[in-house]
């Protein structure tokens, strides 16, 4: 029998660091049951938080050619992966919906708090920074992302018939202000592929 390599003895901030570490990767397993206002293209279920943040990662991994000069496709994946993480206290808040944005801020806040505050510290203070330079969106990887994440939902309504547009009354104006300027900023190339596409259907709709 082949003896295997003796396991290293673990420090006490070692133990302490993967106790913490493993707390918050238990707790980020609740993104998988939020569900969002969206559906799958099959339109068989709404899709899931954890869904949506795997999905738009792959995007911005697909997509970054079309990021401006500089942008960090990395730091744009990274921030795409943890977006989300805060609706496991907030809960969805639809792009289209009624929502009280002061409010939802508030909540999403204290979620980030509590959520990242399981990690070691170092990592809490990372992934905090992170997700507050996405909610500002005021660098360029953070317009990159924003940019991704407004892509994916209406890229997948046009493929779906119009998906959640119906149920939500929306028109190409609320396009325009609510989708369309943070992909502007963001990525204007693929806001000028997006546009016409989107035009079309709320015409013929």
């Amino acid at each position: 029998m082949t003896q295997s390599a003796p396991l290293p003895d673990l420090t006490a901030d070692q133990h302490d660091r993967l106790n913490r570490q493993m707390a918050f990767l238990r707790e980020a397993d609740k993104l998988k049951g939020i569900l969002r206002a969206s559906r799958l293209l099959d339109n068989s279920r709404h899709e899931n938080s954890a869904e949506h943040s795997w999905h738009i990662m792959l995007y911005a991994c697909v997509l970054a050619e079309h990021a401006g000069d500089g942008v960090d496709a990395t730091r744009v994946m990274q921030m795409l992966l943890i977006h989300d993480i805060v609706e496991i206290d907030a809960g969805d808040a639809p792009i289209h919906g009624h929502v009280d944005h002061a409010a939802m801020a508030l909540k999403e806040a204290a979620a980030a708090d509590r959520l990242f505050n399981l990690l070691p510290d170092d990592q809490a203070r990372d992934f905090r920074a992170l997700w507050d330079e996405f909610e500002a969106a005021q660098t360029p990887d953070a317009q990159f992302a924003k940019a991704i994440d407004r892509t994916q939902t209406p890229v997948g309504n046009l493929h779906s018939g119009g998906g959640t547009w119906t149920e939500y009354d929306v028109t190409m104006d609320q396009m325009d202000t609510r989708v369309g300027v943070p992909i502007q900023r963001g990525a204007p190339v693929i806001w000028a592929w997006l546009r016409p596409l989107l035009v079309s259907f709320f015409a013929n709709r």
